[in-house]
């Protein structure tokens, strides 16, 4: 049987990471095979370029270096965690995928997601089964996301302006790919997370 893609999406602080732990615990409690994975990473080729990407001064990288960058560990944790975890059956939750790298290189900064799409195209070709996109206030996501630092800061460097650009951009997102469910990430964790396993145990349910 083959195995259910879905993708965690938002802005810097959304609660998306949590929340894809908090339903992978609880897919393999109802006894699903899972496997939690996280973009840039996943593998050990894309978790070396995590590093070059999410460390060091904002303006270390252009975007559309950053482009490369990113569709470069996309295909290397395809290779290596996603697909092969889908052949098993797995449900794979991935925390991140491309439509990061549409919204973060392709329109925060300039006119480059026809760029994006077209490397995408080329070198990856898939798209999740299903995205759950956590929408939260850029002033209170950029908040809780400073609160946590670490070394892993350039995309929260960048400001203010910069995720509320990116939210605006994943709402857009969302309104034409059918694919996504919007969840109000401002709620209690537990809360959200309630919703977030009925929405999944419903796609397994059809899948």
């Amino acid at each position: 049987m083959a195995g259910l893609f879905i993708s965690f999406e938002g802005i810097d602080g959304s609660g998306k990471s949590t929340q894809a732990r908090l339903l992978a615990q609880a897919l393999q409690v109802a006894g699903h095979s899972v496997t939690l994975t996280r973009e840039p990473g996943g593998s050990a080729g894309a978790e070396e370029i995590r590093r070059l990407v999410l460390e060091g001064a904002t303006d270390r990288w252009s975007a559309e270096t950053e482009i490369l960058l990113f569709t470069a560990a996309r295909r290397d944790h395809l290779e290596k965690t996603i697909r092969p975890a889908l052949a098993r059956g797995d449900v794979v939750i991935t925390d991140r995928f491309a439509d990061s790298t549409r919204i973060f290189q392709g329109i925060t900064r300039g006119d480059l997601a026809s760029t994006v799409d077209a490397l995408h195209a080329l070198m990856i070709g898939v798209e999740p089964d299903l995205t759950l996109l956590f929408d939260l206030d850029p002033a209170e996501g950029l908040a809780r996301a400073t609160a946590r630092a670490g070394v892993e800061m350039r995309f929260e460097d960048m400001g203010l302006a910069f995720q509320s650009r990116a939210r605006a951009g994943f709402l857009a997102l969302a309104q034409d790919r059918p694919r996504f469910r919007v969840l109000d990430g401002a709620r209690a964790p537990e809360k959200v997370a309630e919703e977030v396993l009925d929405i999944v145990l419903a796609a397994i349910g059809g899948h």
